[in-house]
């Protein structure tokens, strides 16, 4: 991979991108260049349909019809008409449209399984596909629509009616009718051959790059949560014994351990839990002590839906599935999405955890009883009421995360006249999460506001090294709660700090997409 001046260059090989190159897709445009070992495969699958139509065997979505239609022999000279009609009555989505770093993600899943040589495209559909990528060239997706079995068909219907011209792209926040956009890329509008259309629209390239997309978004939330939880630690005059290596150890549980290290590194040479070691609290609150314990898990369950997404992102979705070398087709699921809803509702549960606990350090935090701190978190409180309605806000966050995070995994509907008669929900599973680590930021956006302001109060003495790095930046961002003002600005500042990664520095070496080699 190189960098040029605004714009990285992937050198794709199929089935092998990683997490960090599947991040930098996500975080801006890009430029793909395939090996030609993967140009080879595709020509090889593509001339195999050819041999199959040439022949006249009946292989399913290349001459035969789709779904309960599959028993129907389609004509040769129909079908390019078949293709194109598929297209156009799958095209059925609602909603609002898909962001473009979510059809960016998309087009490269696709083009990355494509490349894999058993889906039966030719080159030129995968160039025009690389085209549009490199063009910056999006289709408008709308986001409803899809049950994540067979595949995401609709919403990538729409995606691939822009190589027809047809329909409507998004160019540098733009839109404009597709045939536009096929310009701005130096395309033609395509002419689908056999099983193009299908291969197009059969997989789970849009459910996995929405919750490729939560993933990256939760690992910045995550990263902020467990800053935010040591220095309310300094901000509470708590314990850091609980940190300790011994205990984790005994336990051997891996993402606790990893995260009681972090801990241990924020707040090592803390002056403020320096002055208070020989006081006679004898235990911190659970939201304070068993961190390390409930953010490893919330770490753990992350990294395994990490694992599972990556290897999604690389996997062939289609059907039928073409294999050059024993010159067979064959028809399979690998279009069931069920590996990505059950790693979307296992990224829900972490968020929702992650929040829940940040919110009751702040709870602890505004408690003068809890905390020994002025009544919420301000001077001269009964004039001022502090941080007494950003606590319920928080509140209102969790609790609203609480109702999203239950599973979409455990629903299906039967759809095309009972055909496909299990499906997995994994499209909305994996869309719910933007807006549960939205109200997850914004949670620990106010954890991080009502920390500063403890430590704030603890003057002269101060925290760690890395603690006041972290509240010099939030200063810079948002100054010390003197008396009441506007408080929604202060929130939206820091929660727009959380989920632009501004803490990931701090703690993501133990993440799976951000942690270093």
């Amino acid at each position: 991979m190189s960098t040029s001046a605004t714009v990285e260059r992937i050198d794709l090989r199929a089935g092998e991108l990683g997490l960090g190159e599947l991040r930098l897709v996500h975080a801006g445009p890009v430029r793909l260049v395939l090996s030609s070992t993967d140009l080879a495969r595709i020509e090889a699958s593509s001339a195999f349909v050819d041999r199959i139509v040439a022949r006249g065997d009946a292989v399913y979505g290349i001459n035969t019809g789709f779904g309960l239609l599959a028993q129907t022999r389609i004509p040769d000279d129909q079908l390019e008409l078949l293709q194109r009609n598929l297209l156009l009555s799958h095209a059925a989505g609602v909603g609002d449209h898909l962001a473009d770093e979510i059809v960016r993600l998309v087009l490269v899943l696709k083009i990355n399984a494509l490349a894999r040589g058993h889906s039966g495209v030719s080159r030129r559909l995968v160039d025009a596909l690389i085209a549009l990528v490199d063009h910056e060239v999006y289709p408008l997706i709308p986001a409803q629509g899809s049950v994540g079995a067979s595949g995401d068909l609709a919403p990538l219907a729409h995606l691939s009616l822009a190589l027809l011209g047809l329909g409507e792209v998004r160019i540098a926040g733009r839109i404009v009718p597709a045939a536009e956009g096929l310009h701005r890329a130096g395309l033609e509008p395509l002419r689908l051959r056999a099983k193009e259309g299908l291969a197009l629209i059969n997989g789970t390239q849009v459910s996995t790059a929405l919750a490729l997309s939560a993933l990256f978004g939760i690992e910045a939330v995550f990263a902020a949560a467990v800053v935010a939880g040591a220095m309310s630690v300094d901000a509470l005059k708590g314990s850091d014994a609980p940190f300790d290596a011994r205990i984790h150890a005994a336990r051997g549980q891996p993402g606790q351990i990893a995260v009681a290290a972090e801990y241990r590194r924020l707040l090592a040479g803390s002056a403020i839990r320096a002055s208070h070691v020989n006081c006679e609290r004898v235990q911190d609150p659970y939201s304070f002590r068993c961190q390390p314990q409930v953010m490893g898990a919330c770490l753990d369950l992350i990294r395994h839906a990490a694992t599972t997404l990556a290897t999604e992102a690389n996997a062939v979705t289609d059907n039928p599935l073409l294999f050059v070398d024993g010159a067979e087709a064959l028809s399979g699921g690998n279009f069931h999405a069920e590996p990505v809803a059950f790693a979307a509702d296992t990224l829900a549960l972490a968020i929702a955890e992650i929040g829940s606990l940040s919110e009751r350090r702040i709870a602890v935090l505004v408690d003068p009883k809890m905390s020994g701190l002025p009544p919420f978190l301000v001077e001269h409180s009964g004039v001022n009421s502090g941080f007494m309605i950003a606590q319920v806000t928080a509140a209102a966050l969790v609790a609203e995360n609480k109702t999203i995070a239950s599973p979409c995994s455990v629903d299906s509907i039967p759809t095309s006249a009972n055909q496909e008669d299990h499906v997995s929900m994994a499209t909305h599973a994996a869309r719910r999460l933007g807006r549960m680590h939205d109200n997850a930021a914004a949670v620990i956006g106010i954890e991080l506001l009502a920390a500063a302001q403890g430590i704030d109060f603890h003057r002269p003495a101060r925290s760690s090294i890395a603690l006041e790095r972290v509240h010099g930046e939030l200063r810079a961002r948002v100054p010390f709660y003197a008396a009441d003002r506007y408080f929604s600005p202060d929130i939206r500042a820091a929660q727009s700090w959380v989920l632009k990664g501004g803490l990931l520095a701090m703690a993501g070496a133990i993440l799976p997409s951000t942690r270093l080699p």
